[in-house]
């Protein structure tokens, strides 16, 4: 049983990393498309855009939510913790949720779309906004007493390395949607997103880099993990494994590529979350509760890992099966 309280709430770090991190390479490119939105120069680009998003964009979010409900039944402690802490940051983001879902199903029978374009656009803004402030104030860390209860103050959450991470999540996003977009487009449109991508790239490395730099300086307890035998050796791995990945983005994007930008990126995404797991690990809420303080029973663990263990097939089946049904370019507004 010491064996199981040990192991279990482990797995379930790594399913609930898992799921966070399909659903910001799913839905990061559905956001980075919505925030892209509001560059398009005309209703006819941007109707392609939409179009590109239209039978894809509800199954890409359900990853959030099952990413939260496990959070709740494994972490019961992390969830309303977490929840009190950042507040702000999640409405933030559900309200971008609630308001680009209006705009995309009202925009189609509208006969004036700018004001439900802007609505799609901003709302796509503002939920990413919120995830980038949640992220940056997780990984600055969460006042809590001994007991793994919220101390701290209504905007915690406010800082400028909260603010750095948002808007570098924000570049992460719209990099991920120009390369989706590079795949699925044509001709004037694709050459625009070509631009955006490079641009995002450069944009994104600047805020890697600096959070690189800024973590362990300002963030004692990362400083020490950061130096400790054998960790010093994997973070400094990952920066120059982010480079080359940097590097073949851009390369592919200068070589006019279609699908290889769009799968560098994916890599780098996973890179990034990879150094940030390892970082975080064992802290749920980071700096002082660890998984094994705030986990479920482990009875409970047993049995949601064996829901889970049917679910995550048939999700990743069906997204797989989107993918595939409507793997064609888009162009004038549908499917090719």
């Amino acid at each position: 049983m010491e064996t199981l309280k040990y192991f279990l709430p482990q797995v379930w770090f790594v399913i609930l990393g898992l799921f966070l991190l399909l659903y910001v390479m799913l839905d990061g490119f559905d956001l980075g498309v919505g925030i892209l939105s509001l560059t398009s120069s005309n209703e006819e680009r941007r109707g392609i855009l939409m179009t590109s998003l239209s039978n894809i964009w509800d199954a890409n979010e359900t990853w959030l939510v099952l990413m939260a409900g496990g959070l709740f039944g494994a972490f019961p402690l992390a969830y309303s913790t977490i929840l009190n802490a950042l507040y702000i940051p999640i409405f933030m983001m559900v309200f971008g949720f609630i308001f680009r879902g209006v705009a995309f199903e009202f925009r189609e029978q509208a006969k004036q779309k700018i004001f439900w374009n802007l609505a799609f656009g901003a709302g796509s803004f503002v939920a990413a906004l919120g995830q980038g402030f949640a992220l940056g104030s997780v990984l600055k860390g969460i006042a809590v007493d001994e007991a793994g209860h919220f101390i701290g103050t209504t905007f915690d959450w406010l800082s400028w390395q909260s603010a750095l991470a948002a808007l570098t999540l924000i570049q992460g996003y719209v990099l991920i949607g120009s390369t989706y977009l590079i795949w699925k487009t044509t001709e004037e449109l694709q050459d625009e997103h070509y631009r955006t991508a490079k641009i995002a790239a450069w944009t994104t490395l600047i805020g890697a880099i600096l959070i690189t730099i800024t973590t362990p300086i300002f963030y004692e307890n990362t400083r020490s993990r950061l130096f400790e035998q054998p960790f010093i050796y994997i973070f400094a791995a990952i920066p120059l494994l982010g480079v080359f990945l940097i590097r073949q983005l851009l390369i592919s994007l200068n070589r006019r590529q279609e699908r290889a930008p769009f799968i560098w990126t994916i890599l780098l995404f996973v890179l990034s979350f990879l150094g940030l797991g390892l970082i975080v690990f064992p802290y749920i809420i980071p700096p002082k509760i660890t998984i094994y303080e705030a986990s479920a029973d482990p009875s409970s663990l047993v049995i949601m890992i064996i829901f889970i263990g049917f679910l995550i097939p048939v999700m990743l089946f069906y997204n797989l099966y989107q993918y595939i049904v409507f793997r064609g370019k888009v162009t004038g507004g549908h499917y090719e």
